[in-house]
Formats: C-alpha cells, structure tokens, sequence
C-alpha cells in the first residue's frame, strides 16, 4: 500500500473519529447498530479508537432477525466481550410475538423489512436520540443522498427534502422531542477503502468475508448459503461451491459470490475488478427500484 492510499486512509479515519466524537458531545443517548458486517465491524474499532483508553461511551445494538448466520453471532458476542462493550439486542422474533408485526408469507418471504419496526421500538424503549450507522454513499442509491447527520421525525421517517446542510463539516443536531438521528460516520468511504482499512489495522473479520466451501443454491441468480434458514426447493440442486459474502445479513436475503479470496490481498485485488455493488446479491434489494428508499422512509437505516 503506498504512502498516498495510507494518508487517504488515515482521512477518512480522522473525520470519521471527529463524527464519533461529535455525536457523543451533542446527543444525549446515542448507540451504535453493530450488525456483524464488515462495515459495523470497522466502524466500532473507530470508535474505540475514538475514545480510548475509557470505554465506548455508548452501546451497541443489534437489530437481530432471528436468520442470522452462526459465525455472525460468535463474532458480534466476542467482540462486544474484548472491547468490554454493552450489547442491545432488538429482536424482530419478539416484535413477531408480540403482535407488532406480522411475518410475510410465501416461499421469497423475508424478515428483513420486519427491523424497521423493531429498531423504532428499540429507540423508543431505550430513548436513544441518535442511532450511528455503517452505511456508506457508494453502497447504494438512496444511500447516496444521506448526509453525516441524518433528521428523523418523530415517526422515525426519513425525508431526503428536508435535511439539514453540512458546510465545513458543521453538523446540526437540534431536534424536537420525539425525533432522533441516523448518524453516518463511514459516508465518504468506498467499499475498497473499507478493506484497505482492514488491512491497515489489521481487523478481525468472521470467516463468512474468506472464501470457503459451502453447500449453496441458485435462487433467481442469487447464491444463498443452505441452512435451516434456506432450504432446498422443488428442483433447485445443491452444489458445494467455494464462495465468500461481501456483505452481511439475514441469511434468507444474503446472496454470495464465487470466490479464491481466502486473504485480504486477493479480497482487494477482487473488489477492486469487480463491475457489480457489494449489494448486487441481496435479495431484498431486488423487490423494486426504489426498495431502499421505500424502507429508508420507513424508518429503515
């Protein structure tokens, strides 16, 4: 890596530290939502950069569906143990059973539009008034149009229109009772310099990001990893194939990608050819255009 890519690097990790930084001094109960994906995972060993040598400041949350893959869990639970961190589960299982929301049914249904409702309630449980988040403006196109600090009213909706400027790195956090914000701290930063990143620092990552073989099916061109969660259909076959996840998720959504990237030298050498999003493979993505920023004006992150 040279000095120039080190430099750039060692940019984004400044203002992203300074956004950290920024949202603790404003908000009064801020979290931070740890999925287990690389970019949740980046963006915790920030803020422990961010605060060190105390402890974080705030909690980390986990809006969990009940479909998440094993080595995810194992991961977010050994984490939250080294960095001596407190864990907020929202469980979208609970939502189900308590009569918040109700499970889609038929054989493409999904719980993923089920965490909208889950995380608002968390929120509000916890009266959390900023809710930091791993979400990057390349990732996705609705994505793009978030800034740093992201308004929402008190029914948790986003509205691209009316959202506050951010001249010189300024951020406005004023809010009326009942609203919170999304706060972006990783907005600048590409998929790639995420690995590069990783690298530099020499982060732990779950064994899901590093090719290895699994039994996998095709379903609408998606590659979804067999497990209780996925089942084989009526005609689908089951081939062992070595693939690796570029994004992580629930399980029944999180499509994979052939793959020889076992280490983060031939991982970067791979994103950096690559001609599709990250989030090309998810399945939730696919439902229409504008499937993001439906869910984002839902209250999604």
């Amino acid at each position: 890596m040279t000095s120039y890519h080190i430099n750039h690097l060692r940019q984004l990790e400044s203002e992203a530290i300074y956004i950290l930084r920024e949202t603790a001094a404003q908000f009064e109960k801020p979290v931070l939502l740890f999925s287990g994906g690389k970019d949740s995972i980046v963006m915790t060993h920030l803020a422990v950069k961010a605060f060190w040598p105390a402890k974080l400041p705030f909690p980390l949350m986990h809006v969990d569906t009940g479909h998440n893959f094993h080595e995810t869990i194992e991961f977010r639970d050994d984490l939250v143990e080294r960095i001596q961190g407190n864990l907020v589960i929202s469980s979208v299982q609970q939502a189900i059973d308590d009569g918040r929301v109700q499970e889609e049914k038929g054989p493409d249904a999904s719980r993923n539009a089920l965490q909208t409702v889950a995380l608002l309630d968390s929120l509000e449980e916890h009266q959390f008034d900023a809710a930091m988040g791993g979400a990057r403006r390349d990732e996705e196109k609705a994505r793009a149009k978030e800034r740093f600090f992201s308004h929402r009213d008190d029914f948790g909706q986003w509205d691209p229109k009316n959202q506050r400027p951010e001249l010189w790195n300024i951020f406005n956090g004023r809010k009326q009772h009942g609203e919170h914000f999304r706060v972006f701290p990783l907005s600048n930063w590409t998929e790639m310099d995420i690995w590069q990143y990783i690298k530099l620092e020499e982060i732990s990552l779950p064994s899901l990001y590093f090719a290895h073989e699994r039994e996998v099916v095709t379903r609408k061109g998606v590659l979804l990893a067999v497990s209780e969660f996925v089942e084989p259909r009526e005609g689908e076959t089951v081939d062992v194939k070595k693939i690796r996840f570029r994004t992580m998720g629930d399980a029944t959504i999180t499509g994979a990608v052939e793959s020889d990237a076992d280490n983060l030298d031939m991982i970067i050498d791979e994103v950096a050819a690559a001609r599709q999003t990250e989030r090309g493979n998810r399945a939730d993505d696919k439902r229409s255009e504008t499937a993001m920023e439906d869910r984002k004006k839902q209250g999604y992150f």
